[in-house]
């Protein structure tokens, strides 16, 4: 059972365990699902990070929680399957990548689109598979296998598949409106994918006057002037009194002199600036929603790079916030900037550029969301899907009802291309051909017979000889009008389905990221093929994610899930707490507080980093996360290390392996197989209930204090003396241990299997082992009550000791007062270990005992305890000390008591530092009554 000869480390070292453990585990196979098919199965599809990736505290703290759940489950017999993958995240790895040409000194438009992506693909290869392998150091036991990548072949085929569908049903469809526009990535974005953001701006004043009388006006403020050139209208409330003479007027729009009418619409705050608001259809979405109400027309003065348009007149070719400062001069000098005031507001940034978003009209790629919401609100309504902690579903129900349809196209290169296709020569409505409306803009010119050409419409290019695959490269913008006919495909087709021509043009657009990851249960389980793992582990079970991509990505799996699978693609949803600094504040590199996970695992090992994250994983609250609680963490493995080593000295005594409670005559064992059973019921519920806290909690406080604190000493008892107890004591010790290092495993995988299979020599690797369920020990009550009162006893002598400042080297005699006759018996049932424990010189239990003066004093519930306390302490000295740590006590006594008042505190402090105050009062209030009665037994002795 036990190797041979075996040389045991002083201490533990993970640096030399970790790697070596984990290729045993891969080339075992272990991380594959039995193929056992009559065993349950239980599978979680991993949020795939982004290629772009490094392993943060978001991605350590997600990645443990689901190997805790994998490692349980394969454990409790199931066929466990974790799905790993990675996100081609569209937009970010295309940043990325520009990024890195830019110092070169090149940007993508001059590579052209194949030549860029095959630099996106090369850098796909060479570096996003480095958040994989911190994965695997964290101890992930993923099916690697089974990896993912959401541009791979398979998942490729399953984003058309759905695409196709979707457009064939019609809940596909282009639109022309008015979306966010990062002017830098060139790209629209989702509202989610845009970040607001609280400025320090400025709110102008600016007087558009009246055609009738220019000598009146009316003062409208702004915080966009720039975009005050393609006003079609100013608009108050019809309530505000001090502008119903003027509604239907005609007011000529500074600057540009062109004629607008003041309309009325009550969405007009009468309490903002001056009542009257500017109306710009083009350029925000409040205004563009007035603009249907009122039939007014749009006029669009920043382009797509954020430059000024024609339509700005003298402002044209100017940058955005150029045309700001130079308007707001022009109109100073018109007398027409009343006045410029300060003013906080909330600006759109691109969440991956950070550049303030432009609201642009653009013709763009929609999903009809609603039929798809009203099926994925129902399922959560019926408990098909449950929210962890319950909270969140408030906020899933609160987007879903109000959801808008989904803007899907991108104007990127890296991401899943549209299939669908434009034909040139099909004819429009009005008979033209649709190449001849197909706007086409180059990044740099085509020199063609001494010619610089920048672009023009598709037909005009073919017709100069200008190839369909040149005009792809070089293009920077391809504009397609909304009313152009269309037509989607599986597969790139050779001719027009309408006239059979081959001038045929792919959507420029790729799908939203988001798109293809909202199919990510079911896909990555080879749908739309009927695979045994489709069958077999859809839906899965449970999603472990962040808040911050519920609408993002939770809602949305769930929408394809039901279109597509016509099931959940989850049972459960998990949303994990927020990784903070030790402060609580969010971990950031300008703030300088993030903590790198490797740096940490390096430092500490895999174990003491995942059970630090566990244990503080509790629902509903932030994590504040600091290097000691690793740090602290690190020495409870050594505390599981040094029990294995004094275990170990006895191993030649074990005589059997499996111990039955039944079985058993000695009170400590039946004690603490008793505490076991407690241990495995409360971490299985704990589990079960996504409490990982409770769990690495309720395994820490049983192995830290029960075994090692009490029951190994209580041990030490039995196996430094005669007794014929020696062999059950060791049986118990090895299968409490035994069982405490299979509980702690999904935990802590690395020192628990190198403990299991390189020391206790098992041959059967302990993630494979049957994890123990409640049903496995029975549970003795009365031994637990038993051992309690022992347990009470030295802990009431040890205190006094403890209290008093009675050297450890000095033996006390110690008087047991019993109050009850079955206190007596079970006093003394445990004679030995009172005895041996409280290290008593002697031991005196009966129940008409009487305290002798200068005796301190332990009251507990069924017992007192006197124990006489002269020549063991220097009266004087020890009452100076007493003194001074009363003094002590009553300041912070003081302190605390005058906080607590304070009604300021506790309203606004956080509720955890109220609490914790609140503890310490109450500890203070103890402790003060303790030095008191400590002093009053020292004035005995003196007297």
């Amino acid at each position: 059972m036990f190797k041979k000869e075996l040389s045991i480390s002083e201490i533990y070292k993970p640096q030399e365990i970790e790697k070596k453990l984990y290729s045993f585990w891969e080339e075992k196979g272990f991380f594959k699902p039995d193929s056992d098919s009559e065993k349950p199965s239980y599978c979680i599809v991993i949020p795939p990070p982004n290629v772009t990736g490094t392993l943060h505290m978001g991605h350590a703290l997600n990645a443990t929680l689901q190997d805790i759940l994998i490692r349980w489950k394969r454990m409790l017999g199931y066929a466990a399957l974790w799905i790993p993958g990675t996100d081609h995240a569209g937009i970010a790895t295309q940043n990325v990548v520009e990024r890195q040409l830019l110092q070169e000194g090149i940007d993508r438009y001059q590579l052209g689109r194949t030549a860029f992506l095959e630099r996106v693909w090369q850098w796909k290869e060479s570096c996003g598979g480095r958040i994989i392998e911190q994965l695997k150091r964290i101890g992930a036991s993923c099916d690697w296998s089974r990896l993912r990548f959401t541009m791979d072949e398979g998942l490729s085929q399953a984003v058309k598949e759905v695409f196709l569908r979707l457009f064939e049903e019609g809940l596909i469809y282009r639109d022309l409106r008015l979306i966010n526009w990062c002017p830098r990535c060139h790209t629209a974005l989702s509202d989610l994918e845009v970040e607001h953001e609280e400025l320090e701006g400025k709110l102008y004043y600016i007087k558009y006057p009246l055609k009738e009388d220019p000598e009146k006006f009316i003062t409208v403020a702004t915080t966009r002037p720039e975009t005050m050139l393609g006003d079609t209208a100013v608009a108050v409330n019809p309530e505000d009194k001090r502008y119903k003479n003027l509604i239907g007027k005609v007011l000529i729009l500074p600057l540009i002199n062109r004629e607008i009418p003041v309309i009325a619409d009550s969405a007009v705050d009468m309490e903002f600036g001056t009542g009257a608001v500017k109306v710009t259809p083009s350029h925000d979405f409040n205004d563009a929603e007035m603009a249907q109400r009122h039939n007014l027309p749009y006029v669009c003065v920043i382009n797509e790079e954020g430059r000024m348009t024609e339509e700005a007149g003298k402002y044209k070719g100017l940058e955005r916030y150029d045309a700001r400062n130079k308007i707001i001069n022009d109109l100073t000098e018109l007398g027409l900037l009343e006045k410029t005031e300060k003013h906080k507001h909330a600006v759109g940034h691109c969440y991956r550029c950070k550049t303030v978003i432009e609201p642009f009209q653009t013709v763009q790629w929609y999903v009809k969301i609603k039929p798809l919401a009203e099926e994925a609100v129902r399922v959560v309504e019926e408990g098909k899907i449950k929210f962890i902690p319950e909270g969140w579903v408030n906020n899933y129900y609160a987007w879903m009802r109000d959801i808008k349809d989904w803007c899907i196209s991108r104007q990127l290169w890296w991401g899943h291309r549209i299939p669908v296709w434009y034909c040139a020569e099909c004819k429009t409505i009005d008979g033209k051909e649709q190449g001849d409306l197909i706007e086409i803009l180059f990044y740099k010119p085509i020199t063609l017979n001494g010619k610089e050409i920048w672009g023009g419409s598709f037909n005009e290019l073919r017709k100069l000889g200008v190839s369909k695959e040149e005009i792809e490269q070089r293009a920077k913008m391809i504009k397609i009008p909304k009313e152009i006919k269309h037509f989607a495909n599986r597969e790139e087709p050779k001719t027009c389905p309408y006239c059979g021509s081959k001038e045929l043009i792919q959507d420029p657009d790729v799908l939203d990221t988001w798109f293809s990851s909202a199919l990510w249960p079911f896909s990555t389980l080879g749908w739309p093929e009927e695979t045994e793992d489709l069958k077999r582990f859809y839906p899965t079970n449970v999603l472990v994610t962040g808040f911050d991509i519920i609408f993002f990505w939770v809602a949305r799996m769930i929408m394809m899930g039901m279109k597509f699978m016509k099931d959940v693609p989850f049972r459960d949803v998990y949303i994990h707490a927020l990784v903070r600094d030790s402060k609580g504040q969010k971990m950031s590199k300008s703030k300088g507080n993030v903590i790198d996970p490797i740096v940490m695992i390096e430092k500490y090992g895999a174990d003491a980093f995942r059970f630090t994250l566990a244990a503080f994983a509790a629902q509903g609250r932030d994590i504040k996360f600091s290097e000691e609680r690793v740090e602290g963490y690190r020495h409870f493995i050594n505390k599981i290390w040094n029990a294995m080593k004094f275990i170990m000295s006895f191993a030649h005594l074990r005589t059997k392996e499996e111990v039955k409670l039944e079985d058993v005559k000695s009170l400590k064992d039946r004690w603490i197989l008793s505490k076991l059973s407690d241990a495995i019921y409360e971490t299985n519920r704990a589990l079960d209930a996504y409490r990982f806290n409770d769990a690495a909690g309720t395994v820490y406080q049983f192995l830290w204090h029960e075994f090692c604190d009490w029951y190994i000493e209580l041990s030490k008892v039995v196996l430094y003396s005669d007794t014929e107890e020696k062999d059950e004591t060791v049986n118990c010790l090895f299968y409490v241990f035994e069982n405490i290092l299979k509980l702690l495993h999904p935990f802590m995988p690395y020192v628990t299997e190198e403990i299991w299979l390189n020391i206790l020599g098992k041959e059967k690797s302990l993630m494979i082992s049957l994890y123990p369920t409640h049903d496995l020990i029975n549970k003795d009550e009365e031994a637990i009550d038993k051992m309690e009162h022992i347990i009470e006893a030295i802990s009431g002598i040890r205190s006094i000791r403890g209290e008093l400042n009675i050297a450890p080297s000095l033996n006390v005699d110690v008087y047991i007062k019993s109050l009850t006759p079955q206190a007596e018996n079970i006093l003394n049932e445990g004679y030995q270990f009172i005895l041996k424990l409280a290290k008593a010189k002697s031991l005196k239990i009966q129940k008409d005992l009487s305290r002798a003066k200068g005796s301190a004093v332990s009251v507990k519930k069924n017992f007192e305890i006197y124990i006489p306390i002269k020549g063991l302490i220097d009266i004087e000295q020890e009452k100076k000390r007493l003194l001074k740590e009363l003094q002590k006590t009553e300041q912070d006594i003081n302190f605390l008591n005058k906080k607590l008042m304070n009604e300021d505190f506790i309203k606004n402090a956080p509720e955890d530092v109220v609490k914790k105050d609140k503890e310490k009062y109450e500890g203070l209030l103890v402790k003060h009554d303790k030095i008191k009665e400590n002093l009053s037994v020292i004035e005995e002795l003196k007297n």
